[in-house]
């Protein structure tokens, strides 16, 4: 079972869903308060195992509805992926990969993870 770790930045709050490697596998953008983020954490629970996979890195790919993960090459060439809830706003984003197998193996530990891991709160 994976993770979220909740913790303070300079801005705000974010959380990073960890596997249970420890390897962060999705973060979340900074949110305003620790309420707003406790909210992304649970976008996440909820949509992320149910979500599709569009592969945009495909010419003429199939347009999902939401949620969904969305899979793209970043401006340095690397394989992303995003979680959209929804109401089609990121709720979080992966690192680079090198690899296509390896960002899907990505959206696979995020699906398998997101539903029943636990919360830790560094915040408090």
């Amino acid at each position: 079972m994976g993770k979220f770790v909740v913790r303070a930045t300079n801005t705000g709050t974010k959380f990073d869903l960890k596997a249970k490697n420890s390897q962060v596998i999705l973060s979340s953008e900074v949110y305003a308060s620790k309420n707003s983020c406790l909210k992304g954490v649970a976008s996440v629970q909820k949509n992320a195992p149910k979500a599709a996979v569009e592969d945009q890195t495909v010419d003429g790919f199939k347009v999902e509805k939401h949620p969904k993960f969305e899979i793209f090459e970043d401006k340095k060439g690397e394989i992303r992926f995003r979680l959209k809830a929804t109401n089609g706003q990121i709720i979080g984003v992966s690192e680079g990969y090198k690899s296509m197998a390896a960002c899907k193996n990505g959206i696979d530990s995020v699906k398998t993870n997101a539903a029943d891991s636990t919360i830790e709160d560094t915040t408090i």
